[in-house]
């Protein structure tokens, strides 16, 4: 009951139905949260797309000015020359047929997974296993790469991938109620900036419709999506 109360508390101070302006909605979202562990700040963002056409399929990545506010496990798949670069690069894993066996066996203990083009007549084998789990390496979102040193950098600097659901809405972490809100602030442009790039040109009429945000805990908080995109 402690957490219900707690959460009906931070809920008044919210206007059921209001669009804030964008940074007062952030401050919402940092000064409602009130978990003992520091929460994640997501995004939902609903987009005018239909992800049913390939079309309008917004999908990509980007890099986080301020990261996620946690460490990233990452790793390679990569022969020769290429496994030595991602190992100074700071990858955690870093194999080739010995990692793709051992993750037959089940073991998935990591975050995310690059890989070289030559390795992924191999790594597409794992498909069943790493799709489902949103850790299959892909070219689009550039962790398929011979720039192995980069991807590394990115992934363990706080790169996150985005992909529209059925719904066309963007889920998204965009990192912790300790950044305050100024970081916050910069995280969500960087988002959203991202995405308005990747607008499908059959896209019609508006393509932000909405945008909410939310820590771990805490309730929903709408956002001025015209506010979000002059800033």
């Amino acid at each position: 009951m402690h957490i219900g109360k707690t959460f009906l508390k931070a809920k008044e101070k919210i206007e059921q139905g209001k669009r804030y302006p964008f940074r007062e909605a952030v401050e919402l979202v940092v000064s409602t949260a009130r978990a003992k562990f520091d929460e994640t700040v997501e995004t939902a963002i609903k987009l005018g797309v239909n992800p049913q056409h390939a079309d309008q399929m917004v999908r990509g990545s980007v890099v986080l000015p301020n990261g996620l506010g946690k460490s990233v496990k990452v790793l390679v798949f990569a022969k020769g020359d290429k496994e030595k670069e991602a190992m100074e690069a700071g990858a955690d894993l870093v194999g080739s047929d010995d990692l793709i066996e051992k993750i037959k066996g089940g073991w998935l203990e990591f975050d995310r997974a690059i890989a070289t083009p030559d390795m992924m007549g191999s790594v597409g084998k794992l498909g069943k296993i790493l799709g489902p789990r949103g850790l299959m390496p892909n070219p689009k979102v550039g962790t398929v790469t011979f720039d192995v040193e980069k991807a590394v950098k990115e992934l363990k600097a706080g790169r996150i991938e985005f992909r529209v659901e059925k719904a066309g809405i963007v889920h998204c972490p965009v990192g912790k109620v300790s950044f305050g809100a100024e970081k916050l602030q910069e995280n969500i442009v960087a988002l959203v900036e991202a995405i308005i790039k990747l607008k499908p040109a059959s896209s019609k009429g508006i393509y932000l419709k909405n945008i909410s945000l939310s820590s771990t805990m805490g309730p929903g908080v709408r956002v001025d999506p015209l506010d979000v995109k002059n800033i």
